[in-house]
């Protein structure tokens, strides 16, 4: 590296303070605390209030719901400790420079942006959350499950706001972003937990099997829903983060991490937000299915709508809307500053604050659109099945490269811009099973694992020949 190379990365750290482009000195590295509370805030969130409910729209049963999801959220669990953790502390680089290294500058700008957009329609669905309780004073009109347009100026003037805000705490990077997911993360899980509590006081609960008949052994989806199984809710659950773990985008958190064993601080998250949070929104809606106005909707072979500020409002009160606010706000907050790290890797001479307001001004606009959240379990499953192939990749070449005969980091050692290697793995394992799935209407998550494995073998034989071929 010449002198003025250095002297540029070293401007860039001094400017920026994130790193993106070497790794993390060790006198950045953070103990557990600071991910507990981020991971808390981040999966005890916005989401569980329309995912939870989402759940009882597909007719689950009792034993599918309860035992797929522990179990899903393990395997999440055990996926972010052994793999992403185990990852991102051995070399601490942004998933996004990492994969320049293996990819080249080229390729890697594609995924980038792809990553980055992908990330903020996930950010807008957290902002129409948020949106639904600061709306409640207003009487604002709240969005239904079939809506997919802005359907008041109030609406758009209250998303606008909240986007402004969030953007700004993101853009202020992840000391920021952990931080207020430290101080907010006890009050959202308090209000989870709250909500649970007075819905099964609502529901007349006063033993484990009228907790479990509340499912029973399942029913009829919703109009427009498809009927889950234990096997949806398992696999669902597992890679409802695909994206974050098995497609390595939380190397970009991890990298701070001080030893591998900081992973097993997802848990925190997942079982107190993919776990209770998600059971405890499914009583709240359970309890609004019983009222006449949902009974309406029932009658007219419509499904009442998936509003997470009502919901929560009518069990706790203003307590509710406070929740659903900083519950929104928690999981938009890093979910935007990653989208800001994949803008960053693209228009690497713009600051990281500039950029991650671009995601954040991208996620507010999503935001406007309520079908980003009303179909929430459709996007997560589609968005995790194509960003975790290109994890595979990093895995693949980490745990199987050497013993495979191929170079690591092959992109940096030749100079090469776009490995073709990579490519060609990704697009072959997207198109075979994203075709099974249309073609045979199958759950796209019952393929993220396959497409996945399918992607890393694949990179692993490519490259064989194209490293071979390359070098000759």
């Amino acid at each position: 590296m010449s002198q003025a190379q250095i002297e540029q990365e070293v401007i860039e750290v001094e400017t920026s303070g994130e790193f993106e482009r070497q790794a993390v000195p060790q006198s950045q590295w953070k103990s557990w605390k600071s991910f507990l509370g981020m991971y808390a805030g981040e999966h005890a969130a916005g989401t569980e209030f329309v995912i939870g409910p989402l759940f009882l729209t597909t007719g689950v049963s009792a034993f599918d719901l309860i035992v797929g999801l522990f179990l899903g959220n393990l395997l999440a669990v055990l996926s972010w400790r052994f793999l992403t953790a185990e990852i991102g502390t051995k070399f601490r680089y942004t998933l996004y420079y990492h994969l320049e290294k293996i990819c080249g500058k080229r390729l890697v700008t594609v995924y980038n942006l792809s990553n980055g957009l992908l990330f903020c329609f996930l950010a807008g669905a957290m902002i129409t959350i948020s949106a639904t309780a600061v709306g409640i004073p207003f009487n604002m009109e709240m969005p239904r499950l079939t809506d997919t347009m802005p359907n008041s100026l109030t609406w758009v003037v209250i998303v606008l706001c909240i986007g402004a805000v969030i953007s700004v705490v993101a853009a202020r990077g992840y000391n920021t972003v952990a931080k207020a997911a430290n101080w907010m993360s006890p009050i959202i899980v308090l209000a989870f937990v709250a909500c649970g509590i007075v819905s099964l006081i609502n529901l007349e609960v006063a033993s484990f099997s009228d907790f479990w008949n509340i499912w029973g052994e399942g029913s009829e989806p919703f109009p427009g829903q498809i009927k889950y199984t234990f096997w949806h809710v398992l696999l669902w659950s597992w890679f409802a983060n695909a994206a974050m773990h098995v497609g390595m985008s939380d190397l970009s958190v991890f990298r701070y991490a001080e030893k591998p064993s900081v992973g097993w601080t997802t848990a925190a998250g997942i079982y107190i937000g993919h776990y209770i949070a998600w059971i405890s929104a499914a009583l709240l809606y359970a309890v609004y299915l019983q009222s006449p106005e949902a009974q309406v909707f029932l009658g007219n072979g419509e499904a009442p709508p998936v509003a997470p500020g009502p919901l929560a409002y009518n069990a706790i009160g203003v307590f509710g809307i406070l929740a659903v606010i900083l519950a929104g706000w928690t999981t938009a907050n890093p979910t935007i500053y990653r989208a800001g790290l994949a803008f960053q890797a693209v228009i690497p001479k713009t600051s990281t604050f500039w950029v991650t307001i671009i995601a954040g001004t991208v996620a507010t606009i999503a935001g406007l659109f309520p079908a980003f959240a009303m179909k929430l379990l459709d996007f997560v499953a589609l968005y995790g099945f194509i960003l975790a192939p290109i994890g595979a990749v990093i895995v693949f070449e980490y745990f199987f490269g050497k013993r495979f005969g191929i170079q690591s980091f092959y992109a940096e050692k030749t100079g090469i811009k776009f490995n073709q290697a990579v490519f060609w793995a990704w697009l072959i394992s997207f198109a075979v099973f994203y075709t099974i799935s249309v073609q045979f209407d199958v759950f796209l998550s019952f393929l993220t694992l396959p497409a996945w494995i399918s992607c890393g073998i694949l990179f692993l034989i490519i490259s064989k020949f194209y490293q071979k071929k390359v070098s000759t």
